[in-house]
């Protein structure tokens, strides 16, 4: 049974989810606060996690912040502020999805089964190999393979993939990709990260698998 945490300080809204969800098969804990919220994400494995944003102790933008410092758990934002600015720096936070509410509970549990169904049928790792779908990184090789052939990667390449890679569902801005990737005094521009990402696409991306996506504002995400 998959475990799901709801961090929503409406206990009216908090019991409607975790009733909907446990009709489908589901094992819900809530928690009210932030705080807890968070400490229970880090102290128990949840197969999702549902967050409202508005809560008290600590909201759900500083909730994700910390979460995503330690796990990669998939993480769908509900609630009521619904301006594109919340939803964009939700996702650029790591969240997976953002709805809004009012909600309809059937659709909640629809993106609940999908982002699970997709996180673990998509991800597995395996001591230095790590493959998503039709994509494997071998670490100690160094080599990248795309539905069984190889690819060809220069050194950068090579590195932005593998970060994004070991990072799934957080997005990195720009500036913070040249940071990690080309070090604080490399020369040239953040504009690199733009080309290099396309050249990375181009190679790793099939007809059916779509690995990197931008994020519009904010920058670059790989999805799983």
């Amino acid at each position: 049974m998959k475990k799901i945490l709801i961090i929503e300080d409406d206990s009216s809204i908090a019991e409607l989810e975790r009733d909907y969800l446990e009709i489908n098969d589901f094992e819900c804990e809530i928690a009210a606060r932030g705080t807890t919220g968070l400490e229970k994400a880090l102290a128990e494995n949840f197969d999702l996690i549902i967050i409202d944003i508005m809560l008290p102790g600590m909201d759900g933008f500083e909730v994700i912040t910390e979460l995503r410092k330690k796990k990669q758990t998939p993480v769908i934002f509900l609630s009521a502020k619904n301006t594109d600015i919340d939803k964009i720096r939700g996702l650029g936070l790591g969240a997976d999805d953002y709805m809004t509410k009012p909600f309809s509970p059937n659709e909640l549990v629809a993106r609940v089964k999908a982002h699970i169904s997709r996180y673990d049928t998509l991800t597995s790792k395996s001591g230095d190999v790590i493959t998503i779908g039709k994509l494997m990184i071998d670490k100690d090789a160094h080599k990248v393979t795309v539905d069984g052939k190889e690819i060809s990667l220069t050194a950068k390449e090579y590195d932005l993939l593998l970060f994004l890679a070991e990072n799934p569902n957080h997005t990195f801005s720009k500036e913070v990709l040249f940071d990690r990737i080309w070090g604080m005094d490399a020369i040239g521009d953040v504009s690199t990260v733009t080309v290099h990402i396309q050249r990375v696409r181009d190679k790793i991306n099939t007809e059916n698998e779509r690995y990197i996506e931008t994020i519009w504002g904010v920058g670059y995400r790989f999805n799983i």
